[in-house]
């Protein structure tokens, strides 16, 4: 079993990592199903800012990668997105190489389109990068993108966090005015997008520099080898060097995006087709597609939401059935009526959570996983039904104790002077040393067992000083009419 954070997120296996945080992917006790939960790895105040602002990000869109939920433990935090198992877009040209212009038109409509709702929001991503455009399983259907990691994203009027003289970002991925220091804006990410098109066409990463020295030397160049004119273009509009020359938006250069598709030629029947395929691979042992399995590799039983779980029986008339524990060999078996004394577990129980119908997890089983789970391993004795364990709180943070039983009051006892109508008896309590007052010595010239009378303080200054001040405030009484008359 993994590591259990807030006691909602199970981490499973780590999946990725980046700058600040390390990616697992991890099971949701509450919504049963499996996430992407990204544990930063840092604790300064700097990496703290940066990920309180990626986790309050919050855009709803099919192409769009954003944190969904967090949670903190002790010093850790994380932050949970869908789990997206195809791989990023450099995977996918490991695998291909160059992909086909209208497959890559398909790709850049979707990522303008979810980053015209990021720019809509006032977000400037600033790491658009093949390795942060995630893709779902789709086979070799309709391709599906995600664009994620928005560790170091920004609102457009909000105080930077880097130092100055320093831009942020990944190198081969910046637009000249960044690297010149000018604020970040969306003709930044849209620069980045030109560059990641020509990544896609060529197979290879682009020489940012040269190409933006050749614009500058030479205007727009040509339409590179392999690259329809008309789908250029679109490109030259987005890596022009001048950001006022630039596309000014996302929907802008989706729209010349799509006229430029609408030119390019019919794909030929030879043309291979692209896959994606699941590039997580299997799970580790002890978890399966519908959660955590037992800890000898049984599923986790599922029942009913209250949690309550049925002990397998089995009647022990095979001489193959397994004795029970704690019975010797050639023992007669204990009787089904019969009470089991409770066994020491080896491992400490694992609390389940049960739904009657558990949410499916948003991405395709890995081939190699398990299609069904083990049965449950018979026992020779029945044993007793164990207590249900309590649900998560709301909070998913920790699990409340039992309330401790008080005793009830009865009216059936006789009242006493001890012990009136309706008052519940009282426990047993032992005063620890420092709480036992200590012995009172009667004080001289008191008889022993009597005790001398306190004297009573009244409220108020005493007499002595009480007297003066009241004459002398009348006085001041007089002297004020006096005063007052001669006027």
């Amino acid at each position: 079993m993994g590591e259990v954070f807030a006691g909602r997120y199970e981490l499973v296996d780590p999946i990725g990592r980046g700058g600040a945080g390390a990616v697992w992917r991890a099971w949701d006790h509450r919504r049963r199903r499996y996430v992407a939960a990204k544990v930063l790895l840092q604790s300064d105040a700097h990496t703290l800012l940066r990920f309180v602002r990626e986790q309050a990000l919050r855009i709803d869109h099919p192409h769009v990668l954003a944190p969904a939920s967090w949670a903190a433990d002790d010093d850790k935090v994380l932050f949970t997105m869908d789990l997206v198992a195809g791989g990023s877009l450099a995977h996918v040209i490991g695998d291909y190489g160059p992909l086909p212009p209208r497959f890559v038109c398909v790709l850049l409509d979707q990522l303008l389109s979810g980053l015209a709702t990021v720019h809509a929001e006032g977000v400037v991503h600033r790491d658009i990068k093949p390795a942060n455009i995630l893709m779902d399983v789709t086979g070799t259907g309709r391709p599906h993108l995600r664009l994620s990691d928005f560790g170091i994203s920004m609102r457009k009027g909000e105080p930077r966090l880097t130092e100055t003289n320093y831009v942020v970002g990944t190198p081969g991925y910046f637009a000249p005015e960044q690297l010149l220091g000018a604020e970040p804006d969306f003709t930044a990410d849209l620069f980045a997008v030109g560059l990641v098109a020509l990544y896609l066409l060529q197979g290879r990463k682009p020489d940012s520099q040269a190409l933006v020295g050749h614009f500058l030397t030479h205007g727009t160049p040509g339409a590179p080898e392999g690259i329809p004119e008309p789908l250029w273009q679109v490109l030259a509009g987005l890596l022009q060097p001048d950001p006022q020359a630039r596309f000014r938006t996302a929907t802008g250069a989706r729209k010349a995006l799509a006229a430029a598709a609408d030119m390019l030629p019919e794909p030929r029947p030879d043309e291979d087709r692209v896959e994606i395929f699941d590039q997580l691979g299997p799970l580790p042992s002890g978890f399966g597609p519908q959660g955590p399995t037992g800890p000898a590799g049984t599923a986790a039983p599922t029942g009913p939401a209250d949690g309550a779980a049925t002990a397998a029986r089995s009647t022990p008339t095979s001489a193959s059935t397994p004795a029970a524990p704690g019975v010797p060999p050639g023992a007669a078996p204990t009787p089904a009526n019969a009470p089991v004394p409770p066994q020491q577990p080896q491992h400490p129980p694992q609390p389940h959570y049960q739904t009657p119908h558990p949410a499916t997890a948003p991405f395709a089983a890995p081939a190699t996983a398990p299609s069904s789970t083990p049965a449950t391993t018979p026992l020779a004795a029945p044993a007793a039904a164990p207590a249900p364990l309590p649900g998560p709180s709301e909070t998913g943070s920790f699990h409340l104790p039992p309330p401790v039983g008080h005793p009830t009051p009865s009216f059936d006892r006789a009242p006493t002077s001890a012990v009136p109508y309706g008052q519940a008896p009282t426990h047993p309590y032992t005063a620890r040393p420092v709480q036992v007052p200590a012995q009172h010595t009667a004080p001289v010239g008191v008889p022993a067992g009597a005790s001398a009378p306190a004297p009573v303080r009244r409220p108020g200054p005493p007499p002595k000083v009480a007297i003066p001040v009241l004459l002398l405030a009348l006085l001041c009484f007089a002297v004020g009419f006096w005063a007052l008359a001669q006027t």
